[in-house]
């Protein structure tokens, strides 16, 4: 399970970049966090990956309060990012091996990696292909097979559908659809609407900081997700221009 329980985040320069969020995602659950950039996405996965402290409030992965024990709850979380950071010179395989390795999955058979990789979609013939050749698509598969081999119960994934092809992002979903179907809690910040209301159980709307909108995956079915998404941008837009005026 991941839970926020009034999170908040006020940076040194006084910018309020998450304000007493709350928010719930049980085992075998998709939820999509929308909003513009500086909405709070970032800060929040942030915020349960330890990298940065909250100013208030509590990230909670498995039960574990994330300050008090990071460590214990990274056991627990596996994170895929916009940009994948992998080595280059490393095959697939290798990095696979490598960052299961660092999870504490060491011992893994060649087949035990093959299968991942063939689970997510990745080609073959990349399988001992060297990384730095891997288009952003490929790149993203193997990202998230090392999400996968930790077999973490939490996944959270900021962004993870930027810059892929249709092909690639359709491919994404069906394997975030298996993870889910196979009990993992999963948060996903994502700006694609199209997909948050194709894939998510929940979507939760975040405006400076705030959650201000959240629906689920029944409720969406009567809404247009898109409409109400625009009318809370233009009305953060009025808001904007009223403060500057």
């Amino acid at each position: 399970m991941i839970e926020a329980i009034d999170l908040s985040k006020r940076y040194e320069d006084g910018v309020q970049a998450l304000d007493t969020l709350n928010l719930s995602i049980q085992p075998g659950e998709i939820y999509c966090l929308l909003g513009a950039n500086g909405a709070g996405k970032t800060t929040t996965i942030n915020i349960f990956l330890n990298f940065i402290e909250p100013t208030s409030g509590r990230a909670l992965i498995q039960d574990i309060d994330v300050a008090k024990d990071p460590l214990t709850a990274k056991r627990h979380v596996a994170y895929l990012s916009e940009n994948v950071m992998l080595y280059g010179n490393f095959t697939a395989r290798q990095n696979l091996d490598f960052f299961a390795r660092i999870s504490g999955r060491s011992g893994l058979t060649r087949d035990a990696l093959t299968g991942v990789m063939r689970d997510v979609g990745l080609p073959e013939k990349a399988f001992d292909q060297r990384v730095r050749d891997f288009s952003k698509g490929m790149r993203q598969k193997l990202g998230i097979a090392i999400a996968m081999i930790k077999d973490a119960p939490a996944l959270l994934l900021d962004e993870p559908m930027s810059g892929l092809d249709p092909k690639a992002a359709a491919e994404l979903v069906e394997t975030l659809r298996d993870l889910r179907e196979k009990g993992k809690a999963i948060l996903m910040s994502t700006h694609d609407i199209f997909r948050a209301k194709e894939l998510a159980d929940r979507v939760g709307i975040m405006k400076e900081g705030r959650k201000v909108f959240e629906r689920s995956r029944a409720e969406l079915q009567h809404e247009d997700l898109e409409e109400l998404y625009l009318d809370y941008m233009r009305g953060a837009m009025v808001e904007e221009s009223a403060a500057a005026g």
